[in-house]
């Protein structure tokens, strides 16, 4: 068994992505479940919504409802509690995030942070969804879905992230087998799914790295278990998507076909 896979280079990817199943996306009258309402306005997700309509704390015209899968139409006035909520339009935006930018929202330091880069995206409030450290770079997904948002960070859905690391010295192939093997950190035992050097494998100190923890740092961490500083990280891909022909520092809007990609992520 070989302990590293084959790069991708027709599509210059440090690894091929994985495709999913798609499952066929259903219509109906236009009407929108009440759960799903709350969630796009960004209130909590789906499931956290059935509870307040359970609980008697979202009303509809007025009226409170309680009813699990009630369908609203768009002209409808929802309330939870004394809020109006207004179902905002949904919107995902893929950054290339540059090496100096901090992933949060604020920051009381007043230090650069990736909100200043994708400030005109659009007027809805969008969200990092996760995070990439101030030195890391490549690929960042914003949006203000918070179930997507959930869906995506939760650990049991095993979401697809792909790294292109460069070390301070060349990896042997006994570390490489280590790292495949898993390597034992602090809060546990990780295991990535794909490790290989990057190109024609001549530089050692480039490495594809393929995992789905979401655990923080945990790149860096697992090449500082074996000795080995990271000089550069940039990430890939997150979920399938990539930053193919998108210059760093710059954003874009997905595409329909890529949002109905990841809303089938199992």
């Amino acid at each position: 068994m070989t302990p590293y896979r084959k790069t991708d280079r027709k599509n210059q990817d440090v690894f091929k992505g994985k495709r999913s199943r798609e499952k066929k996306i259903t219509t109906d009258d236009g009407l929108i479940r009440l759960n799903k309402y709350i969630a796009n306005a960004g209130i909590c997700s789906r499931r956290e919504a059935d509870k307040l309509i359970a609980a008697g704390a979202v009303s509809v015209n007025g009226k409170v409802v309680t009813e699990l899968g009630t369908k609203i139409s768009a002209n409808d006035k929802v309330q939870y509690g004394d809020q109006s909520l207004k179902r905002e339009k949904l919107r995902y935006v893929l950054l290339n995030k540059p090496k100096g930018f901090i992933t949060t929202t604020d920051d009381p330091q007043e230090r650069k942070t990736v909100m200043n880069l994708i400030s005109k995206a659009c007027h809805e409030r969008i969200y990092p969804v996760g995070r990439l450290d101030r030195n890391t770079t490549g690929v960042l997904l914003f949006t203000n879905d918070g179930e997507l948002t959930k869906k995506l960070l939760h650990p049991k859905h095993g979401v697809q992230k792909i790294y292109h690391v460069v070390l301070d010295k060349a990896l042997t192939k006994k570390d490489m087998m280590q790292v495949i093997e898993g390597i034992t950190l602090d809060d546990g035992l990780i295991k990535v799914d794909a490790v290989e050097y990057v190109g024609d494998g001549k530089d050692k100190k480039q490495i594809g790295i393929e995992l789905h923890s979401g655990k923080n740092r945990i790149v860096r961490r697992i090449f500082e278990k074996l000795e080995y500083k990271v000089v550069r990280l940039d990430r890939v891909s997150f979920a399938g998507l990539t930053k193919k022909n998108l210059p760093r520092g710059e954003w874009r809007f997905l595409g329909e076909k890529e949002v109905n990609f990841l809303k089938m992520l199992r």
